[in-house]
């Protein structure tokens, strides 16, 4: 599954940048939920990837890293776009 029309033989890729940018919001107005790029941005801005360090009972030090639950405006444009609303998955690291 990708964005169409993005990647041509009479388009490189280094001219490529902007054209995802509008893959994107065609696909989203397809949805039903068209956006400007300053409303887009605002809306992904808000989720992080936070990492919580815990200590262990045997002297290590564990630390697991995943990203902050998608908000409703956020989810419909994962759900629209077919992407994990959780991306990274959950990491864990012990040290």
């Amino acid at each position: 599954m990708g964005l169409p029309g993005c990647l041509t033989p009479a388009r490189p890729i280094f001219q490529t940048s902007g054209c995802s940018i509008q893959a994107i919001r065609r696909k989203l107005e397809a949805a039903g939920d068209p956006l400007s790029w300053t409303r887009l941005r605002e809306i992904l801005s808000v989720q992080q990837r936070i990492t919580a360090t815990f200590q262990q009972r045997d002297g290590r030090t564990l630390h697991v890293r995943k990203a902050t639950v998608a908000e409703p405006a956020l989810r419909r444009i994962y759900d629209a776009l077919e992407l994990n609303a959780a991306p990274g998955g959950i990491q864990k690291l012990t040290v």
